[in-house]
């Protein structure tokens, strides 16, 4: 079976981790021969961003960490056992963004990678070269190898005017409290599809939307151009799960995020959001938790423990999904 997710970050990683403790794939593939199944992961790139020269990929690092077995797993993102001298030192030179922390080991990769995007290298393939290391047991694809960056435009609290910022700063810097009106996915109108990414949802058994931020990661996703109509044409099953539990979202700021584009903080809101694809929407089916409800006119939707509280209960939700689409592991 070949599965594709469109992912973001720390949930979207750990809900690949779910995918592939049921298929057996990755780090609970078996020792008696290979896997019948893949697994193709489109992630947003909507958070990537330049960083004290290095070119810094947020949500593609904590997939390939999580599946490769390195990430922190107190903090959900970063490597473990990570030490942070280069930011200390980086301080004392009064260096900024100084609220943006980049770990010493952390840094390879992003030397790797800056080096590499410099040579020409599109970011597809240099995704592809880091993950020869980690061997995630998932092909990673970023949603697009152009450059498009989500940016926040807020209210700015020094002089009280209008402006845009990078979304990593709203997020990091000012955990999103700061007068937001929109979000802009800059760049986004002249990217494309990354190579493999269309073909990847367009060829898929069944299509998987993480519990990710539904604004700034699954949203980021399909504001490239190519991806909604890739989703609303395939022949495969679009299976949606919330993020979000009685009213709360599972992590992250989607509760601002929500806000701030007009759209209730409830299961049922974002799956409208998200639409029916037999209207004008990308779901088929929509995965809400056990003490939610939601009505969705076109969608099946069914109610399930949506706690990822370790790999075997994600796998749970997984399964789940696609006995609601109908598909077979």
């Amino acid at each position: 079976m070949k599965i594709t997710v469109l992912v973001g970050g720390v949930g979207g990683a750990r809900f690949l981790l779910g995918v592939q403790h049921l298929l057996g794939l990755g780090q609970f593939a078996s020792d008696h021969g290979p896997a019948e199944h893949e697994l193709t992961a489109v992630v947003n790139i909507g958070d990537d961003a330049w960083i004290h020269g290095l070119r810094v990929c947020p949500d593609l690092d904590t997939c390939m960490y999580t599946l490769g077995g390195a990430v922190d797993p107190q903090r959900g993102w970063g490597r473990r056992d990570e030490t942070w001298h280069a930011k200390e030192e980086l301080a004392r030179y009064g260096v900024q963004p100084d609220w943006f922390q980049l770990g010493d080991r952390d840094l390879a990769t992003h030397l790797v990678r800056s080096q590499m995007l410099r040579a020409g290298y599109p970011l597809s393939q240099v995704t592809a070269a880091l993950c020869d290391r980690w061997q995630p047991g998932a092909r990673l694809l970023p949603v697009s190898d152009d450059r498009c960056e989500t940016h926040a435009v807020i209210t700015d609290p020094a002089d009280g005017n209008r402006r845009a910022i990078h979304f990593q700063e709203w997020w990091v810097r000012h955990r999103a409290q700061v007068p937001t009106h929109s979000f802009a996915f800059v760049g986004a109108e002249n990217a494309s599809a990354a190579p493999e990414v269309v073909e990847a949802i367009t060829q898929a058994d069944i299509i998987m939307l993480a519990p990710s931020n539904p604004v700034v990661s699954i949203g980021a996703i399909l504001a490239i151009p190519g991806i909604r109509a890739a989703l609303r044409s395939t022949s495969a099953p679009v299976v949606g799960y919330s993020p979000i539990i009685d009213g709360k979202p599972l992590r992250g700021m989607a509760y601002e995020c929500l806000t701030v584009i007009g759209v209730k903080c409830s299961a049922e809101a974002v799956g409208q959001h998200y639409g029916a694809r037999r209207a004008t929407g990308i779901l088929d089916c929509w995965l809400v938790h056990e003490s939610d409800r939601a009505e969705i006119d076109g969608v099946a939707v069914r109610p399930i423990p949506l706690l990822m509280s370790d790999p075997k209960a994600t796998a749970d939700m997984v399964s789940a999904g696609l006995e609601l689409a109908g598909v077979a592991a």
